[in-house]
């Protein structure tokens, strides 16, 4: 069977929450372990995901993002988490430890403008989109999650699905299902939390 006719299903997962996500700091590569919440979010998510049928699940190598792929893995009753630099979360440069007022106090309203290291939306898509195609070759017709961060999910979707775009900011450990077929993405659920107590399901 042609490749083209297959579906391989992907969904992707936001971490759970940090310290520095409630602080409002800007992660980037900075390697921040989940809070306690975070390690119960991740828990949620893997015993709503328990009911189903996942055959691979891939992480970013960050620690918040292994710790929540871990989690759902054992949930799940899969024995490893793949790790992939390619899913690791947009860098920020000298921005990373800062929150929004601070970066204003230090350099301005307009230090989106300055070069302060940060990685370039560009580069960022481009190691998704190559991590994406070496996936669908390697695993057509599976279903798989991917594990990563907020910024890199936000930029990979208004790549593969314009008309998202501007894509809302994601919610932690929410997960976004894509489909894979004939050469095109389709999304069939967005930012979802529905396993998290208090929560609606947005889609």
């Amino acid at each position: 069977m042609n490749n083209r006719q297959i579906m391989t299903q992907i969904a992707i997962i936001r971490h759970g929450t940090t310290s520095w996500n409630k602080a409002g700091k800007l992660q980037g590569h900075s390697d921040i372990p989940l809070d306690d919440e975070g390690k119960l979010q991740a828990l949620k998510l893997g015993q709503r995901l328990s009911s189903e049928s996942w055959d691979l699940v891939y992480s970013s190598h960050l620690i918040r993002a292994r710790q929540t792929a871990a989690i759902v893995a054992q949930e799940l009753g899969l024995d490893s988490v793949i790790e992939d630099h390619r899913l690791g979360e947009a860098g920020g440069g000298l921005i990373e430890g800062t929150t929004e007022e601070e970066r204003q106090a230090k350099w301005g309203a307009s230090w989106k403008l300055l070069d302060l290291g940060m990685e370039s939306n560009a580069a960022v898509v481009a190691r998704g989109r190559a991590f994406l195609t070496d996936l669908l070759a390697e695993n057509p017709g599976k279903k798989i999650l991917l594990v990563t961060h907020g910024s890199f999910i936000r930029q990979m979707l208004d790549a593969l699905l314009p008309a998202m775009h501007p894509t809302p900011p994601m919610k932690n450990t929410s997960i976004t299902r894509l489909q894979f077929s004939d050469e095109n993405w389709h999304c069939e659920l967005f930012n979802c939390v529905i396993h998290l107590d208090n929560s609606e399901d947005t889609q």
